[in-house]
């Protein structure tokens, strides 16, 4: 069998995609020959990878800047996308995120999957949210105060382990059928 080698790539404000990162690459070690790993910043050259994952936190329904200028560089991969964000994993926000940064890195590339969860809010946005009067979709009431605080608690390690074993799913060869 080919060695597999794969890039993942994060882009991290509050260590919550970063701590995923980590994390992903750690459960694909067993199964998978090499994965590099490294900041957005250093502006990983994905040359010789055989499949990028790129991580980002969520930034206004979409994947931060830095991490969607990464994205938008790639050209020809095969491309895989994960994220961090304060909303639940299952609502509509994370569907259309889902959809937005998918169809980026579908421009000039194969597109994966993508693999969201929440992250810990940055405590700066909190603060901005409880400024804001209380007809603004961002106010923070009850309902926003519990899902802040829910936030809070991720990525944990059922998430961490959830995104292992979702990339592996996908980024494991399939089994050759033995014929009968």
């Amino acid at each position: 069998m080919a060695e597999r080698r794969g890039l993942i790539v994060y882009s991290s404000k509050t260590g919550n995609t970063k701590k995923l990162a980590e994390g992903i690459r750690t459960g694909l070690a067993a199964a998978l020959a090499e994965t590099r790993i490294a900041a957005v910043e250093d502006s990983p050259d994905p040359a010789g990878a055989d499949w990028v994952l790129v991580g980002f936190w969520a930034d206004r329904g979409n994947a931060d800047r830095k991490a969607l200028n990464y994205i938008k560089s790639l050209e020809g991969h095969r491309v895989g996308l994960f994220g961090t964000m304060g909303a639940y994993p299952d609502s509509g926000h994370a569907r259309d995120i889902s959809r937005t940064v998918q169809a980026v890195a579908a421009e000039k590339n194969t597109v994966l999957g993508c693999f969201l969860c929440q992250g810990r809010i940055d405590p700066a946005l909190t603060e901005q949210f409880k400024q804001l009067p209380p007809d603004n979709p961002h106010a923070m009431n009850e309902e926003r105060i519990k899902l802040h605080l829910e936030a809070a608690k991720h990525p944990d390690e059922k998430d961490i382990e959830a995104a292992a074993a979702y990339w592996l799913s996908m980024l494991r060869p399939p089994v050759a059928e033995i014929p009968a």
